[in-house]
């Protein structure tokens, strides 16, 4: 009885966690901070305008998308009769809800767990209605649904890892340990949305060109560089930036490149676990490797926004969803991650913008998560595929005996 039960549990936390989210986009409970809400209202809106003009927001630098990106962006148009902020929030629950239903459905399947249904259940509502106010959950949900499929379908997993992947990139890690079979049709999948994209309006590709000026963004993992170098005379400032706040000044373009080589050192070393895994694996190591490639990712990137821990709640939660998954250390990192991100955007975001001693506190006790759940994750992804554990077992000896000699 207990355990018919827990389904049940964990179906009522969500829906009363999503209840309050609903509440704070839709601006019926207002938490301190910046409204995190605008981006859909003004700036969402204002692409999803000139996308339907048929181009992409050339003039734009803060779009820095794929260009699959514009379906997210255009989606409220399917409830035309919600104004548009409020049908991109009810399809974002519809995606959450796709994601808690696919976990859900994984957990009743021999070897999986319902631990994956919690982690997503508990993770979203961490990171407050930032969650609900970013495209970024929706891409989650397609990158779950890949996962989640890889193991029996790999084409499945190719398609929808390269659908995410022009959707905001990192879905393309997915394929860190993915067979041939899906790589295959990841690269045909790509090519094809590409040229459709390209052929459909003019601009697909301008998000590239985007990127090359940004800054340092003041959540980073670099940004503490400058958050403790402020109170020491540094120079330079903080300001809104290509769609975020970011340090601009002496010495930023040298930490930026930093931040670019660690994570091409990350890659390296996941190139190397790559060429040294021989054989299928756990069954959880697919998810494994997806979630500590898309952990390293972010914890090195030059920019850390807030919604970017919603792709390792989601991803923590497919490890989760097989019962003997190594990364259940590092997903109650991640957990705890997110807890402190909504500490520090919205609730205390003037204080991290400061660069106070509250704002500098939070933002060295959650890189410090990440960085720890990255060095855990890629230690337990090493040791999980190790030649040595992943060795058949011994066939069993018979035991000899020495029979009692019947010569006399």
């Amino acid at each position: 009885m207990r355990t018919s039960r827990r389904p049940f549990t964990v179906a009522v936390i969500w829906a009363a966690t999503r209840y309050l989210l609903l509440l704070c986009v839709f601006k019926v409970l207002v938490l301190p901070g910046p409204d995190v809400t605008s981006d859909v209202h003004v700036i969402y809106q204002g692409w999803a305008q000139v996308l339907w003009t048929g181009t992409y927001p050339l003039d734009d630098v803060t779009w820095q998308y794929p260009p699959a990106a514009a379906l997210a962006i255009l989606s409220p148009a399917a409830l035309p009769f919600l104004p548009y902020a409020s049908a991109f929030f009810v399809l974002v629950l519809i995606a959450d809800a796709l994601v808690f239903a696919l976990l859900m459905y994984a957990a009743g399947r021999p070897g999986k767990s319902l631990n994956g249904a919690w982690v997503w259940t508990l993770g979203v509502p961490l990171l407050g209605p930032t969650a609900y106010a970013r495209y970024d959950l929706m891409v989650t949900a397609v990158a779950v649904a890949a996962l989640l499929a890889g193991a029996r379908h790999p084409r499945v997993l190719g398609a929808l890892a390269a659908f995410g992947a022009l959707l905001k990139v990192w879905p393309v890690l997915l394929l860190v340990r993915a067979p041939r079979r899906a790589w295959t049709t990841a690269v045909v999948t790509a090519a094809a949305l590409l040229v459709a994209c390209v052929a459909a309006a003019p601009g697909a590709l301008a998000f590239l060109t985007f990127q090359r000026e940004r800054g340092t963004e003041v959540e980073s993992l670099g940004a503490l560089v400058f958050q403790v170098a402020r109170h020491f005379g540094w120079r330079g400032r903080v300001q809104l930036n290509y769609g975020s706040v970011e340090f601009l000044g002496p010495y930023v373009p040298l930490v930026s490149a930093l931040a670019m080589a660690l994570t091409v050192l990350a890659f390296g070393w996941l190139l190397l676990w790559r060429l040294r895994v021989r054989g299928p694996g756990r069954p959880s190591t697919l998810a494994d490797a997806a979630f500590t490639a898309v952990l390293l990712f972010t914890t090195t990137s030059r920019v850390i926004s807030p919604q970017y821990l919603l792709w390792l709640v989601g991803l923590a939660a497919v490890c989760l969803a097989f019962g003997r998954s190594p990364m259940t250390r590092p997903a109650q990192l991640v957990l705890a991650a997110t807890a402190v991100t909504f500490l520090e955007f919205p609730i205390w975001f003037s204080h991290v913008v400061a660069g106070d001693w509250l704002g500098l506190l939070l933002l060295t006790l959650r890189n410090g998560i990440l960085v720890a759940a990255s060095f855990l994750a890629c230690r337990r992804l090493w040791h999980s595929t190790s030649r040595s554990r992943n060795l058949p077992p011994l066939p069993v000896q018979p035991t000899r005996t020495t029979e009692p000699s019947t010569s006399r």
